[in-house]
């Protein structure tokens, strides 16, 4: 009696855990249809088309059936037809597999269409959606036209500098409305590439400039050349126009230049002058060297005299007498020497 009492209990455990299982399940299934249900009742009321089946195929793809059934509602609310626009539920879930932002595509491409002057297709902006760009940042550039700033504020620099052919200098600031070309968006250029175009527009226009009083009389003669060089070639941005909002006269450059200029070229001819004089002062020195070379063998002669005198002497080649007038006309050649030099130079003279 006892086992069947135990086989008993547990037969009747069993069997709880098996009902508590079996609602459980029951629970989640019934959870389950009640989404896919609500899901699929929002969708064909909204004339979506899209089938419970559909949605189950999206959850086991990892897809959020949610955020497609919101998107194919919100586009045939826009007046998206499958066969105009491609935006079937099998595209949608594809972009949203490619990891791009589907609800910001859908918006993008009715406010392109409530904009009435835009063309966009569901491909192109799916496209510009995975090249990482905002495509409806893209359409209200569209729309409503985005004013760039040249330079640019975060740049640290309040004005372009140019200079005229007179070499005045000019700042200039400009402002640039542009707006977004959604053709070339993939792989345009973007901001900063216009800023720098612009920049080396207005640089080239100034400096082509006769004079920058002609600068400042007609400004707009900056802009023209600048939007005749098509500088948004190849970006992602169509230039509406190029507004000067800002015009000042700087330095003058062009004096600042040849006063350097003038001054390197002072440098330079000193530097010259110095070699050429201390040449001069080398060949005087080697000219004194030379000179006091000379007197050393003048005095080298003179000491040999003497001894040739005292030879003579002995030799009796010479007597005293000679000796005497020879005396008397080194004399007579010493006075008429110091009666012909000047009186500055007889005062320094030494007596002989």
């Amino acid at each position: 009696m006892q086992l069947i009492s135990q086989s008993s209990d547990t037969a009747s455990t069993v069997w709880v855990v098996i009902s508590v299982v079996l609602l459980v399940l029951s629970l989640s299934a019934l959870g389950m249809v009640a989404f896919y249900f609500r899901l699929w009742v929002r969708a064909f009321l909204a004339g979506a088309n899209i089938g419970i089946v559909d949605l189950v195929g999206m959850t086991l793809k990892k897809v959020s059936a949610n955020t497609i059934v919101k998107c194919k509602i919100t586009a045939g609310k826009a007046g998206f037809t499958e066969e105009e626009s491609g935006m079937t539920p099998a595209a949608m879930q594809a972009h949203y597999l490619a990891g791009g932002n589907l609800p910001l595509v859908i918006h993008a491409m009715v406010a392109a269409r409530k904009a009435k002057t835009i063309s966009l297709d569901y491909r192109l902006a799916t496209a510009i959606d995975l090249a990482g760009r905002n495509v409806l940042e893209a359409v209200q550039t569209s729309v409503y036209p985005k004013v760039i700033d040249c330079p640019a504020k975060d740049s640290g620099k309040h004005a372009l500098d140019a200079v005229a052919k007179n070499g005045i200098q000019l700042k200039v600031r400009t402002r640039v409305t542009v707006r977004a070309n959604l053709a070339q968006l993939i792989g345009g250029a973007t901001e900063e590439t216009i800023i720098a175009r612009v920049g080396e527009g207005i640089v080239s226009a100034i400096g082509s400039a006769e004079s920058h009083k002609k600068v400042l009389e007609n400004p707009d003669m900056i802009s023209k050349a600048v939007l005749d060089r098509r500088l948004d070639s190849e970006t992602a941005f169509e230039i509406v126009s190029i507004d000067i909002a800002d015009i000042d006269v700087g330095q003058n450059i062009g004096a600042r230049l040849q006063a350097d200029q003038a001054e390197a070229d002072t440098r330079v001819a000193r530097a010259r002058a110095e070699g050429k004089r201390a040449n001069a002062v080398a060949v005087e020195q080697e000219n004194m060297a030379s000179i006091e070379e000379s007197r050393a063998k003048v005095a080298e002669a003179e000491a040999e005299v003497p001894i040739a005198m005292a030879e003579a002497f002995r030799n009796g080649r010479m007597g005293i007498m000679e000796y005497y007038r020879l005396q008397n006309v080194q004399a007579d050649t010493a006075m008429r020497e110091a009666i012909a030099l000047p009186p500055e130079r007889a005062a320094t003279t030494p007596d002989t």
